[in-house]
């Protein structure tokens, strides 16, 4: 596992509207059949990298549920990992602060 990617998937999603009032933004139904992650994680697994940090914030339990252990993404091998990261206390208050509260999980993956 050399590369690690970190997904932010934690977003409100107020653009959205009705769409994201129960369920965050990357969980929202894409053409009936997938959600907006599934694009995402396709193109992690697709480019090689099967090391996942999905970093989760606002409504993310149908987005844990929906990613589960990561197979429709052949992401559950046994050289894979996915995993879900949430605020231990206080809400990211932006991108650059959700990448600097998991600092410590970055620098103690195996990746590059």
């Amino acid at each position: 596992m050399e590369t690690l990617a970190l997904i932010l998937a934690g977003g409100r999603g107020s653009r959205l509207d009705i769409l994201s009032e129960d369920r965050v933004k990357p969980s929202v139904p894409f053409a009936g059949k997938f959600r907006i992650i599934d694009f995402t994680l396709s193109n992690c697994s697709n480019s090689g990298i099967f090391n996942i940090a999905i970093l989760t914030q606002y409504l993310p339990l149908s987005l844990n549920d929906h990613i589960g252990s990561g197979k429709p993404w052949d992401l559950d091998r046994r050289d894979s990992k996915v995993t879900l990261l949430q605020p231990h206390s206080d809400w990211y208050a932006g991108t650059a602060d959700a990448v600097r509260k998991n600092l410590a999980f970055v620098e103690k993956s195996d990746s590059k």
